[in-house]
């Protein structure tokens, strides 16, 4: 009977035992030298020391991106808010100023039944307006300030140039935003008198 090679399949009865090659379980090398425990912790150490390093710094981009998405959405859910409050208001401001003309108007005739009830209605929307935090803004005599005031045009005057001398629409803010500007006249300076 012959060998079985590695070309040959083995051939014969059952009772035949085909070769197995045992292979040893990882040993160290003869020749290498054994490794030091203490090496072996070490580097293990490092490794899971950078591993933490790299995961807490994960961790603070991660709070960090969060915390910068609620701050986003806070600002988002305020400006929303400011921007349906600011469409009723600027609705809002129109019937305010023509109950003003019309007062305005109307007291010049002197007085009468009807002008008291208009100005109780204007009372009212002054008191809403003040519950929604709507001021007016104070531009009669004040510096102009583009921010805040709408310049149509200037005249001459004898206030300081850049004084506001006439107020042709009121302007408001919402709590620090600006709801509407002011219309306002400004001064400027007569011109020079030839000698």
């Amino acid at each position: 009977m012959s060998e079985p090679t590695d070309e040959q399949p083995p051939t014969g009865s059952g009772n035949d035992s085909i070769p197995v090659e045992v292979v040893p379980p990882d040993e160290p090398a003869k020749d290498a030298e054994p490794e030091d425990p203490a090496k072996v912790l070490a580097a293990k150490i490092t490794q899971l020391e950078k591993d933490k390093k790299d995961n807490w710094d994960r961790y603070l981009r991660a709070a960090a991106d969060l915390e910068n998405m609620r701050k986003r959405q806070k600002r988002e859910m305020d400006d929303a808010k400011f921007d349906a409050k600011n469409k009723v208001l600027k609705e809002m401001l129109p019937v305010v100023d023509n109950l003003e003309r019309a007062i305005e108007h109307a007291s010049q005739a002197g007085t009468n039944p009807i002008v008291e009830g208009v100005q109780l209605v204007l009372r009212q929307f002054t008191t809403a307006f003040e519950r929604l935090d709507v001021i007016p803004i104070e531009a009669m005599g004040q510096p102009f300030d583009p921010n805040l005031h709408e310049a149509i045009s200037q005249q001459e005057s004898e206030a300081p140039p850049g004084t506001i001398v006439q107020v042709l629409q009121r302007g408001y803010r919402s709590g620090e935003r600006l709801l509407r500007p002011a219309l306002v006249v400004v001064a400027k300076a007569p011109p020079a008198k030839a000698e």
